[in-house]
Formats: structure tokens, sequence, C-alpha cells
């Protein structure tokens, strides 16, 4: 059934995309947005700019691209800025990546060279094999909020925008156990005075930008804007937020075929997966805290499909096993290579075997680009806090702490689709069909 819809404002004006992280992914897609707005290329991997959406019965033509039937922002009116702890501009940041071919990155050049990090936040105690320069210093980790939100204020004003959103695509930073600072938003503001070593650089990023209105999106998989704190910061602040860690890879193809074996009832009695890589994320990665981080958000997609506290015979002895490794001379692509042993009628054993050779960085963009402007659609909506809808994109999705979490794709993309229906008063699409027989 329909309703009437929701009250969205038009998205008049210009918005800037804040990055924190000008590396691989963060000038991937700056560069790839501006090779599009150019001609020069075409947006594959994004749903915003190449994805339908079907409205009313399944016989009907009425399939219009999802950036017709929502008011995103154009790419025209995105303006890019950032921070990073290198101060290569972004052609700089982006030959030196190596994910963009010479010849690609020289035919936006100029826009490129335009773009020049801002001084970051960053401690070394949380990203430990990566160090720069280009850092900012003050008395706390409060003052260092300030100064951020001093930047965004001071880019928004330079650059005449209406609207911002900030995406993190900057290192994957160690792993942190739960502290008790980070449980009400006043604990967590006392932490930032005394300088607690359980706040790390990127929960500073997050915070100023909540406080300062702006929707932000964690693309990487440690504890960041997901601790109560921030949450309860971004419903009070009426600012969207969500995360977390970019779905790209191995873990899309978890999510793409482990449904699928549990819709035949298919059992499984080990998924080994190993990666090697060589872009600096690998290299982050390289220190057992970091890869700790990742390894929690890579293993939790198949726990949450397969249940087998509540299919043990098919999963209940199920093995799963993530290995990461650095590899200097794959640069930015990954070779990903998942072992599958699956079983089926009768118990009879069969396997499968994946030799995904990706690359990172042109997966992760539009993944990037697409938060960026589902963000800033759900803020002109009114939507607030935890954005589940958005799990589509997540390889670790927050949520409710009442719920599980959702990492079934296929359920991701019909929550996705049916909240676009929902904001325009469409009804939802159930996909029963029993109408077209009667």
């Amino acid at each position: 059934m329909a309703n009437k819809g929701m009250q969205i404002e038009e998205a008049k004006g210009r918005l800037g995309v804040l990055v924190p992280g000008m590396g691989a992914v963060g000038t991937c897609l700056i560069a790839g947005v501006e090779l599009v707005r150019k001609g020069h290329s075409r947006p594959f991997g994004s749903l915003t700019q190449m994805g339908t959406i079907r409205l009313g019965k399944r016989t009907d033509d009425n399939v219009p691209m999802i950036k017709d039937f929502v008011p995103l922002a154009g790419l025209d009116d995105i303006v890019f800025g950032g921070w990073d702890i290198y101060e290569d501009n972004a052609y700089e940041a982006a030959v030196k990546a190596g994910v963009l071919s010479k010849d690609d990155l020289d035919k936006v050049r100029p826009y490129l060279e335009s773009i020049k990090p801002m001084t970051a936040v960053f401690d070394k105690k949380y990203v430990k094999n990566l160090d720069g320069t280009n850092k900012k210093t003050g008395k706390n980790k409060m003052d260092l909020a300030s100064q951020l939100m001093d930047d965004m204020a001071r880019f928004k004003t330079e650059n005449k925008l209406d609207r911002m959103v900030m995406v993190w695509c900057g290192s994957t930073e160690t792993y942190l156990e739960y502290d008790p600072v980070w449980e009400t938003v006043e604990s967590f503001e006392r932490g930032m005075e005394i300088n607690h070593d359980a706040i790390s650089s990127s929960m500073i990023y997050a915070y100023a930008a909540i406080k300062s209105g702006v929707p932000y999106a964690n693309g990487a998989p440690h504890m960041c804007n997901d601790i109560p704190a921030l949450v309860q910061l971004a419903k009070d602040m009426n600012v969207p937020t969500g995360g977390k860690d970019f779905k790209t890879g191995q873990t899309l193809m978890k999510t793409i075929l482990a449904p699928g074996f549990k819709s035949r009832m298919l059992g499984v009695k080990g998924w080994f997966s190993t990666n090697i890589l060589g872009n600096r994320d690998g290299l982050v990665l390289d220190e057992p805290l970091s890869f700790r981080s990742k390894e929690v958000t890579k293993a939790s997609s198949l726990e949450w499909i397969f249940q087998p506290d509540k299919y043990p015979e098919l999963y209940g002895d199920l093995y799963h096993k993530i290995r990461i490794n650095y590899y200097p001379p794959l640069g930015d692509n990954k070779q990903a290579w998942d072992n599958i042993d699956i079983f089926g009628w009768l118990g009879y054993p069969m396997s499968i075997k994946i030799d995904f050779q990706c690359r990172d960085s042109i997966l992760a963009a539009p993944v990037a680009l697409d938060l960026a402007l589902f963000f800033d659609l759900a803020q002109r909506a009114g939507m607030k806090g935890i954005q589940e809808w958005l799990s589509f994109y997540f390889k670790s999705p927050m949520h409710a702490p009442e719920l599980y979490p959702e990492h079934d794709i296929f359920i991701q993309q019909m929550k996705l689709k049916n909240t676009l229906r929902h904001m325009r008063g469409e009804a939802l699409i159930t996909h029963l069909g029993l109408e077209y027989y009667d």
C-alpha cells in the first residue's frame, strides 16, 4: 500500500563531499567523477547513476532511473575536499596510488591539481604503519575537533556550498575494545578534553562532522560513529549516519553466494579466504591490530547470513578463516582466493574455488559516491541517526541494538529500493505476484 511519501527538500545548489583520506579510494572517487563529468567515461558500479527502480506491477513499463525518481544531487553540483597526512595534491596522490592510468589522470590533471588536502587529524597510535607531516596539532582532542569544524565552515563558505556530507576513505585504524567513555555524548566530550586513548582520530572526524550537521558515513572497519555516544549525537543533531566498511571484493562475493547456498538449504563445512594486496590499505593491515578491525567485519557476514544456531545441521560446524597479506608488487590490485566446502543431498560433499582478481578502489569509488548522494538525500528527507537502509554498501552495517544485522545483499537491495519508494509515496514491492494469476 502506498503512503503519502516524505517531504524532501530539492537538491538545490552545491554539495560538498568531504573525504578524510585522499589516498587510493579518495582520489579514484574524485578523478572518476570528474572523468564522468567531462564525458570521458561512464559511472559503472554506481547505483545512483545507472540503477533503475520498478514502480507498480511487473508488467508496467514504469521503471525509471533512480536518479530521476528521487531528487539526488547531480554530479555537476559536487565539490570535493578532504584531509590527508601527506601534502600531495589529488593528482600527485592519484599517480602514487597507481589505480587509474596516467592517461586518464592527465585528462583531468588541472582539476586534480587544484584539490589540495587540508591538514589532517592523525595519531600514529591508531595506524601504526603510516605517518606523514601534514598533521594538525592542538592542546587536546576537543581542540582538534574544533579545528576540523573550522575547516568545514571555511570550505563551505569558500566554495559557496549549500550542503555537505563526509565519507571516511582513510585507512583502517587499530582494533579497540569497548570503553565506557563511548557510552554518552557527555562522557565522550569529557574524554576528548583529557585525550582519552579510546577516542581515535576517525572518531574526532565523526564528532566534528555530526556536530556541524554534516552526515557521516564510515568506509572503514574500525570502531567510529557506531559507538553509542556518536549514534546519540546524530539523533540529537538530526544528522544521518551509517557504516561500516565499504563492501567491495571478497565480502561482496560472500554476501552474494552465501544467501544462494542458504536459499537452497545447502550446507557449508568450511570457507577459507585469503587475500594479497599491495596498496596503502595492505600496508596498514599488515599490522595485527589493524587487521583485527578488518577481520571482525569480514567474518561477521557469514555468521549472520547462515545463523548456525538456527541451522546447526547445515552450518553448525562451519570453519571460517580469513587471511590478508601485504604484497607490494600488486599495488591496488587484489588477489582474493576462496575455498568453499559445501554439501548437498544426503551429505555428499562438493567444493567451490573462487579466484577474484579485483581492484579495490575501482570497486570502492562508486560505493563512496552513492553513499555521499544517498546520505545527502536522507538529510533532505529529514532522516536522522542510523541509516540501515544503506546496509547494501557495508560489510558490517550499523543497526538498532535490538536487531541482528542484515547481510544478505538481495534483502539489502530490496530494503534500499523500498525505502526510496516509501520516500516518494509509491507502493512497496513485495514480489508476491499472486494478483497476476487470479
